[in-house]
């Protein structure tokens, strides 16, 4: 009922001719949304009922409503297959997978997956783990870079424009990840035509303040 409420026509035709075509869909904004959630506990069978509805807002709602602690790893990865397009992706990752235990170890295992929508997801979570302040080893940041410069050379947009994100949270933690940031670009010439330089060349310029 909350919902047809609030429900924006306008905001709802818009999404549809942005290509954002859900089964059903109120329109309805994030902020109240987030107002519609805080008045529920958060409850386990709740948001796995909400999450399987192709309606735009029940599955906003259900990331905010899922507990961390009964969310596992095997969930997330249905969760994560189930996601087809950029705002869901975005949101559920702000709303729930960043704050799971196991984020990072999903992070990168989502990073590999072949198929758009989860590869994009281990890049979005990657991003907002590294604005966190996450740090990664030697091998971590290999792998992380591994499968940043083979997204960039994607033909799948949202892939690519996640993993551009990443890259630019990580440069941005330090001059030293700045600088690594810059070799890696200057040292692929693959790198340097198409989209990836538009993409690069704004990586630049968010991190080189830093140099």
């Amino acid at each position: 009922m909350q919902l047809r409420l609030s429900m924006n026509g306008v905001a709802s035709k818009s999404m549809r001719e942005k290509g954002l075509a859900y089964k059903l869909n109120f329109g309805v904004e994030l902020p109240r949304l987030k107002e519609i959630a805080r008045q529920y506990d958060q409850n386990h069978d709740l948001a796995q009922t909400l999450w399987k509805e192709n309606v735009r807002e029940s599955k906003i709602l259900a990331g905010m409503l899922q507990p961390i602690d009964t969310f596992f790893p095997e969930i997330a990865d249905i969760w994560v297959e189930d996601i087809w397009n950029a705002e869901i992706a975005e949101l559920t990752c702000m709303n729930l997978f960043q704050y799971l235990p196991y984020a990072p170890a999903k992070a990168f295992q989502w990073m590999a997956n072949e198929k758009e929508y989860p590869q994009a997801c281990g890049f979005l979570l990657a991003a907002r783990l590294l604005g966190k302040g996450t740090e990664m080893n030697e091998r971590a940041e290999e792998e992380f870079f591994d499968q940043t410069m083979t997204a960039l050379l994607s033909s799948d947009y949202f892939p690519r424009k996640a993993a551009a994100l990443a890259l630019k949270k990580y440069g941005s933690q330090s001059k030293r990840n700045a600088e690594k940031v810059f070799q890696l670009i200057d040292k692929d010439e693959s790198l340097k035509e198409g989209e990836a330089r538009f993409l690069l060349d704004d990586i630049k310029l968010e991190i080189e303040y830093l140099l």
